[in-house]
């Protein structure tokens, strides 16, 4: 009789992910080059986008400004792309980009805390508990 393993998996995210599209602007400093899109999901620490420009690639630096909907002022932040991939082999389709986070402005981290807290207050109980 064969031996049954039990494999484990280990979450590597510290944070949990929030499927909450926000809109953001992000520039590239070393290009200066303004871009608008939006976010796919957000945690403290990072956020996913969608983008089709071809030149930004991981350890690129963007400063991003996160439209919080109910918020007069975007949150300004900084970040570093972690990651990049294609959606699709086809011409012209976008890619996806993985931000780590790594400064937020000091008069916009309650904002940004603030919203996370209640998008996480106010997901469905079967969310909170869904397994991962």
């Amino acid at each position: 009789m064969a031996k049954l393993t039990k494999k484990v998996l280990a979450e590597r995210r510290r944070y949990l992910r929030l499927a909450t599209p926000i809109d953001i602007t992000y520039t590239i400093p070393a290009s200066g080059k303004v871009y608008i899109s939006t976010a796919k999901n957000v945690s403290a620490d990072g956020l996913r986008f969608e983008t089709h420009d071809k030149l930004l690639k991981p350890a690129d630096t963007v400063e991003l400004k996160l439209e919080i909907s109910g918020v007069a002022n975007p949150v300004h932040c900084k970040g570093t792309v972690v990651w990049k991939k294609k959606l699709s082999l086809e011409d012209g389709t976008p890619f996806d980009v993985g931000v780590e986070l790594s400064e937020i402005e000091d008069d916009n981290k309650n904002t940004f805390l603030k919203f996370l807290c209640d998008s996480i207050y106010n997901m469905p109980k079967e969310a909170k508990h869904a397994k991962r």
